[in-house]
């Protein structure tokens, strides 16, 4: 089993992310690598394509009574 890159993973999560340090303390790797692939654009889809975007808008439209 490989050791986890904690100095990179702090860099990130404290530097880019600027998570208070008692979230980043109780965020798992794999939010953590969740989060790096979608800043980064290397989500597991992928970017959204058109479609996708239109039926997130249409579940989720602006200016609606969502809460």
């Amino acid at each position: 089993m490989s050791r986890l890159p904690w100095s990179e993973m702090m860099r990130f999560g404290l530097g880019v992310l600027r998570l208070p340090p008692p979230v980043f303390w109780t965020t798992t790797p794999r939010e953590l690598a969740a989060a790096h692939a979608g800043l980064s654009g290397r989500g597991a889809t992928g970017p959204l394509d058109r479609q996708a975007l239109e039926t997130l808008m249409a579940l989720h439209p602006d200016g609606g009574n969502n809460g």
